[in-house]
């Protein structure tokens, strides 16, 4: 049923055969009932949350909303995927990053983004107008299963029991039940109309609460303009980089070859024994000269990334640290070819600063991707103490994912543990599954 496997709020009628439109409505009742009980959730944490905002100031409730504002948005994500299910858009989520480690620190970050207060809102309108809709499609589709099955109910209870009497006629035998279809013609008419529109209405005020408003998005056009031109700047700097280590490392080495190739030819003849131990110098400066290529070559993009995709090369960095680092890995395909190249080399410093930083005892690393987000977390039980806020080089990983439309999360209170959380935005490349593993 190609139209509304995007969509399922909207469709050509006259595209639909009855069947797939029969199909296509009962999906929709059942998110119906799907919106009724998210709102039993929505309604617990909207009073949870007004009374930890309430007791904020005495302090405990700073504790509490530390618990619930995650909450809310991991329950204002569902109502966006299955909301941009129904309208056949995908509902951004509209976050600003973090970058915080400390709980004082996600508060205030939390207090100044207007996405958590929006959410906030969003729990008042679903358990309101959201939750009184809601209860309208789910009536309407009761209404019609009562009336289609009421003939078989009248036969399987006592005699009496479901009697009807509405004056012009009264339901008091068998036969007579099935007069109440009737009424299942006029509801399932209002069903097949109001349904789509009442489910959609659901869908719309969901969108209109939680999509990233105009100033977001005029903010986040602002914020991607800005670190494209970092990234342009860093490319130009990391061009600058290949030029110097090719003329002061290969380019200088193959200058020094020819000029000893020369000398060896001119003494093939009068110094046989000295142009040899030319040649072999000779020999020893191409093998310097050869690793100085792939050294540059592996800082482009090394070659494991390039054979074994973003898994095996994450694995085969686990396999030359100095410490214990476990690997799991659960991608279905891979990423696009600057995205694989970007996580790569940030989990690689993450390790390198784990290594010069962290005085851990070991680290872990774990690759996901789920709907449309790559994920890389990497953990450490070291001391602790990494920051975005100190200009460390962490930042500057964080400024490249930004390129990528991509963020960074650090939480690493002191002493420890610390967990570095990438994500960025793609879609795979292939449904090949790389299965989980660990390297130790």
């Amino acid at each position: 049923m190609s139209a509304t496997t995007t969509d399922l709020g909207h469709s050509d009628q006259r595209l639909l055969s009855f069947g797939q439109g029969l199909a296509w409505r009962l999906k929709l009742s059942g998110l119906g009932i799907a919106y009724v009980f998210l709102a039993v959730p929505a309604l617990v944490l909207m009073v949870l949350t007004t009374v930890s905002l309430g007791v904020a100031a005495v302090g405990v409730g700073l504790a509490l909303l530390l618990l619930f504002v995650p909450l809310v948005a991991q329950l204002a994500n569902a109502h966006r995927a299955i909301s941009g299910r129904v309208l056949g858009v995908k509902i951004e989520r509209p976050y600003a990053s973090t970058g915080s480690s400390s709980g004082l620190g996600l508060l205030r970050s939390w207090a100044g983004d207007s996405a958590r207060w929006r959410d906030y809102g969003w729990l008042w309108m679903r358990i309101t107008i959201g939750w009184a809709t809601a209860w309208v499609a789910f009536g309407l589709t009761l209404a019609v299963i009562w009336y289609a099955i009421f003939p078989f109910i009248y036969w399987v209870t006592p005699k009496g029991v479901f009697e009807m009497d509405y004056g012009i006629y009264r339901i008091d035998s068998q036969a007579k039940s099935f007069l109440e279809w009737i009424f299942l013609v006029i509801l399932f008419g209002l069903w097949w109309k109001f349904e789509p529109v009442l489910v959609r209405f659901i869908a719309q005020l969901d969108r209109s609460m939680l999509a990233p408003s105009r100033d977001q998005l005029e903010r986040r056009v602002e914020h991607v303009a800005q670190t494209r031109a970092e990234s342009i700047d860093h490319s130009a700097a990391e061009l600058r980089r290949i030029e110097r280590d090719l003329h002061d490392g290969a380019q200088a080495r193959l200058v020094s070859l020819g000029m000893t190739l020369g000398l060896a030819e001119q003494l093939m003849e009068s110094d046989p024994e000295g142009a040899a131990r030319l040649l072999a110098e000779a020999r020893d400066s191409s093998t310097t000269a050869l690793g100085d290529l792939r050294s540059v070559v592996r800082g482009i993009h090394p070659p494991v990334l390039a054979d074994r995709g973003l898994a095996g090369a994450v694995q085969a960095l686990a396999l030359d640290m100095s410490l214990p680092v476990s690997v799991i890995v659960t991608l279905p395909g891979r990423p696009p070819t600057p995205i694989e190249s970007a996580v790569y080399f940030a989990v690689a410093e993450c390790l390198a600063n784990v290594v010069k930083h962290a005085s851990a005892s070991r680290a872990g690393v774990e690759l996901t991707w789920d709907d449309g987000l790559l994920r890389a977390i990497v953990t450490d039980d070291g001391v602790g103490g990494a920051s975005l806020d100190r200009g460390s080089g962490l930042a500057g990983l964080a400024r490249r994912l930004d390129a990528l439309d991509g963020r960074m999360e650090v939480v690493s209170p002191d002493g420890g543990p610390t967990v570095i959380t990438l994500e960025v935005a793609c879609a795979l490349s292939s449904g090949r599954t790389t299965p989980s593993s660990a390297t130790d």
